[in-house]
């Protein structure tokens, strides 16, 4: 539940009881069941632009609740890592280990897709569109800013998890190929059994900006930290260093990876 969506749900109920519409017949007109419009009302769901259009119309606001619309777009981003997307766009380096999944900046869209779409509690297909629309144009980075070098180990297990099927990985695994070939950007793998107190613990990204501040975030389900200490992010960096020492060459893994096609 956010501020905003309470504010136009409370702003749709005084609309509507003014222009003494009721509920059912609101829902009614716009196709929602009585508890969706309900939940839109108090703000537990978001309100649509259906739903806005139609009771617009009904009580007679003259685009007032139709303005709200605007305000309403879906976060690009889950709020807990709008700041670490912040500055990982005027980053210089970036490095990165992924335990279980391919990252974001090397995602096709359909894998995307297949991991937002599954999110719990489940999201609206237009916040699933926004977020998969805002993971593809952050990719942009990876051949847009040919001076930030990107550097990305990922553990073995991430390369066999099958999100969205066969045929979706198999063109995943593929993508990541391809970006390896970037000039700016190294990929490598960690093979299961090497580095096991390390590469267990999960995944992180440090960051160092044009001002040479340095940044470490760690994320989990449902959580994530940004660190600036200084302490934590050069202990986050030992770690990400024992992690890739252990990793195969850039040649060794984009022979795994096409091993990995092979098998598919």
């Amino acid at each position: 539940m956010t501020e905003t969506w309470r504010y136009c749900g409370n702003q749709i109920k005084l609309w509507r009881m003014h222009a003494g519409v009721s509920r059912e017949e609101l829902g009614k007109e716009a196709n929602y069941e009585y508890e969706s419009v309900k939940s839109m009302e108090q703000g537990r769901r978001r309100p649509t632009a259906r739903l806005l259009q139609v009771a617009d119309e009904m009580c007679g606001a003259g685009g007032k609740l139709l303005a709200a619309q605007e305000y309403l777009k879906p976060d690009p981003f889950p709020a807990r890592a709008q700041e670490f997307m912040a500055i990982e766009s005027e980053a210089i380096a970036r490095h990165s280990y992924d335990a279980l999944l391919i990252p974001g900046l090397l995602q096709t869209e359909e894998y995307a897709r297949a991991l937002i779409s599954e999110s719990h509690p489940p999201l609206d297909d237009e916040t699933v569109e926004e977020r998969v629309r805002a993971r593809m144009q952050r990719q942009g980075a990876l051949t847009l800013k040919t001076g930030t070098v990107f550097s990305f180990v990922l553990y073995e297990a991430s390369l066999r998890t099958m999100v969205g099927g066969k045929e979706v990985m198999l063109r995943q695994l593929e993508r990541v190929l391809d970006v390896g070939k970037l000039r700016n950007v190294s990929i490598q793998v960690l093979p299961q059994g090497r580095c096991n107190g390390l590469s267990l613990n999960g995944s992180m990204v440090l960051m160092e900006t044009t001002d040479h501040d340095r940044y470490a975030y760690v994320e989990a389900p449902e959580t994530s930290a940004l660190h600036s200490d200084p302490v934590r992010v050069s202990a986050l960096a030992e770690a990400h260093g024992m992690i890739r020492m252990q990793a195969l060459s850039v040649e060794e893994s984009a022979e795994f990876i096409r091993q990995g096609v092979e098998e598919l």
